[in-house]
């Protein structure tokens, strides 16, 4: 009996040490990660506002909005703005553009930043190395208004392009490459992998260090030449990364840059230009139909979010899913 209450007064006392123990740890951590907690709470503020508040916003795909009228006041019309999407014909189109562009984007342009990865990962001569990795990450940095400035005057029509100039010279005619739906589908697609391939190749080159470089080594006993160890090694190593990037961009199917397709979009291709920022843009902005374009974005947020969940469905079944 004295023992059984010894045990029961040594399980009492145990316990409160043991919370204040927990409570000197979690003050600890929190001492310790008090700066990135710090530089955090600016990304936080930034999304709560930009990004889960303006969601609210989203009830006017829904309504008959009229500014006087507020969006709260303004007359429930149900699901009238996507019948209204879904019976127009140009609407369908848009979304169709939308989702073709950034599919050839993805189809074309993925690879491109692995590849770079990989070849500059070979690469011997670190000021070589340097020289290079300067060189293919340049283009991220310029504004799409000087990119669109250099492609019209590589690809223009007018006295002042390059290309058309000898062409000219050659022929006695020119090509209207930004006028002409699949010569101009090509140069947007190669201005974006051209402009964004370097800088999303650094996400895979910090994937190629966690490799270890014993298995290059093996592989290399083993008489594998360097493609080979890049299709037995590199590739594999990476694998994760690739998935996980390719679910993102995926997720991001339906959200096309807005700088990039406007200018370079013309009238002469705006049947396989106009997407829907640019719709939302002239419609919903220039034009005032606020209801129907909030419908547009709130389809193709829908959209967005059944690609990255299929395509998250369908990396689990491999083990590489993010949830």
């Amino acid at each position: 009996m004295g023992s059984q209450k010894l045990m029961n007064y040594g399980s009492e006392t145990a316990a409160p040490h043991g919370v204040m123990r927990l409570k000197r740890i979690y003050a600890q951590h929190i001492k310790r990660s008090l700066p990135l907690y710090i530089m955090f709470f600016p990304i936080i503020i930034y999304y709560t506002i930009f990004r889960y508040i303006p969601i609210s916003g989203l009830i006017i795909a829904f309504k008959d909005y009229r500014i006087l009228d507020g969006i709260l006041g303004s007359q429930w019309v149900g699901f009238e703005n996507f019948k209204l999407l879904f019976s127009n014909p140009y609407c369908l189109k848009v979304i169709y553009n939308t989702v073709f562009l950034r599919l050839v984007g993805i189809i074309v342009g993925f690879p491109v930043p692995i590849i770079l990865a990989i070849l500059i990962n070979e690469i011997k001569k670190k000021w070589f190395k340097s020289s290079v990795q300067t060189l293919i990450y340049l283009p991220y940095f310029l504004s799409w208004v000087i990119v669109a400035g250099m492609i019209v005057t590589i690809f223009g029509q007018g006295n002042g392009s390059i290309l058309n100039h000898y062409i000219k010279m050659l022929t006695g005619n020119t090509v209207p490459f930004l006028n002409t739906p699949h010569s101009w589908i090509m140069i947007f697609v190669g201005s974006g992998i051209w402009k964004e391939a370097g800088f999303n190749a650094i996400l895979f080159l910090s994937a190629l260090t966690a490799i270890d470089p014993a298995l290059y080594e093996s592989a290399a006993l083993d008489g594998a030449g360097k493609l080979k160890q890049i299709w037995h090694v590199t590739l594999p190593g990476i694998t994760s990364t690739i998935i996980v990037v390719l679910i993102l961009a995926l997720g991001r199917v339906m959200q096309m840059g807005f700088d990039q397709i406007y200018m370079l979009q013309n009238a002469a291709v705006n049947d396989v230009a106009d997407v829907i920022v640019t719709y939302i843009f002239r419609v919903g902005i220039q034009q005032g139909n606020y209801s129907l374009t909030s419908a547009m974005s709130l389809l193709e947020s829908l959209i967005g979010f059944l690609f990255i969940f299929t395509s998250n469905k369908i990396a689990g079944k491999f083990g590489e899913s993010l949830w």
